[in-house]
């Protein structure tokens, strides 16, 4: 099965860009249902945006407009795009996969079985 390792995360500015990676080995996520989360200290991992096989977009309503997922299937690597930081966006940020993963539970942690081991995102005021 696929292997994820995230990358990118750092102290940024508030009103600043990032772009977060996660790149997959052992098999494609051509194939592979993703999803970006975040978890921030004290609360719970949420679902942050998701993409299907077919390329397929969905985002969370805080993150609409802000945050853009993407995959490039050459590279074998998911990136998550994040414009106009805000401090409430501060989290470790996680990539997950699954071959299948059901439209309801696109959003919700139990839905993937693959995890990455997260990249911490900091935005100060």
């Amino acid at each position: 099965q696929v292997q994820l390792v995230e990358s990118g995360g750092g102290s940024v500015q508030a009103g600043g860009s990032l772009r977060i990676s996660c790149a997959a080995s052992g098999d494609t996520i051509s194939t592979y249902y993703m999803g970006w989360f975040r978890q921030a200290p004290g609360k719970e991992r949420e679902g942050v945006a998701t993409i299907d096989i077919r390329g397929a977009t969905l985002y969370a309503d805080s993150v609409k407009g802000r945050f853009t997922v993407s995959k490039d299937n050459a590279t074998n690597t998911l990136y998550l795009q994040i414009h106009i930081l805000k401090p409430e966006d501060t989290a470790m940020y996680y990539c997950a996969g699954d071959k299948w993963v059901p439209y309801w539970s696109r959003f919700r942690p139990d839905g993937y079985n693959v995890w990455g081991q997260g990249t911490q995102v900091t935005v100060s005021s």
